[in-house]
């Protein structure tokens, strides 16, 4: 347990085990309460309804804050990591920061706006959310193997390319089904129409959300070497 506490890799752990709970919480308490059937919801089926979207939004709002401060942070390690050794443009890590925080603002709009109240802006915010994380991932994936041997062990990066992968082969077909589902609603009946469409995407969405706290899971050691410092100064002419 105390390898979680050393340098910054409290960051990544807390993101893992507050999102890891979100969505746990969240599902228990919207099945419990008979609001979702308990047999693959959407994720943001179980924070749609009192009192389970005040705890779903308060939760996904802070992991979306955890998200950017593991990302920016990452950021930064892999900006001195290629300074102290050059392996990859700056513009790549760069690219994939952006990407990255867009997907939290993205989390942030599904947190806030609920799936029937305004499904529009909450199916934007999870399309960049979703779509923006995979990229994410295959960008820091990719930045993973330049830098192996020196900063990265070869399995870490196996690992990583590994949950990359398995993001991208299901949001695919997450985005493809829902697309083709006519309407928006919490309890489904295996006879519906769309029935099909609704189970593949709801297992690809969960699998996807999964996949991007697995993968957080393999910076905690990279960021185990990692210090925060803040300085004050005092200007005497104000």
């Amino acid at each position: 347990m105390l390898c979680f506490l050393r340098g910054m890799a409290f960051v990544p752990f807390l993101l893992v085990t507050w999102s890891s709970a979100a969505f746990i919480i969240s599902y228990v308490v919207a099945v419990l309460s008979g609001h979702v059937n308990p047999f693959l919801p959407y994720i943001s089926d179980t924070g749609t309804t009192p009192p389970e979207s005040g705890i779903f939004g308060f939760m996904i709002n802070f992991s979306a804050f955890l998200g950017a401060a593991t990302m920016y942070t990452r950021y930064k390690i892999v900006e001195k990591q290629n300074q102290t050794s050059y392996f990859s443009t700056p513009v790549f890590n760069l690219v994939s920061l952006v990407l990255g925080l867009v997907g939290c603002i993205g989390m942030g709009i599904v947190a806030n706006f609920q799936e029937l109240a305004v499904p529009v802006v909450h199916d934007g915010g999870a399309l960049l959310a979703f779509v923006c994380g995979v990229v994410y991932t295959l960008l820091q994936s990719i930045i993973s193997y330049k830098s192996c041997p020196q900063w990265n062990r070869l399995s870490t990066c196996h690992v990583r390319m590994a949950i990359s992968a398995v993001s991208c082969a299901a949001v695919i077909p997450m985005i493809a089904c829902a697309s083709l589902i006519s309407i928006t609603k919490l309890e489904w009946n295996p006879k519906e129409k769309d029935y099909v469409y609704h189970v593949v995407s709801a297992i690809c969405e969960w699998t996807v959300a999964f996949g991007f706290i697995f993968y957080f899971l393999t910076f905690i050691h990279d960021f185990q070497s990692v210090t925060l410092r803040i300085s004050t100064e005092i200007n005497d002419d104000v």
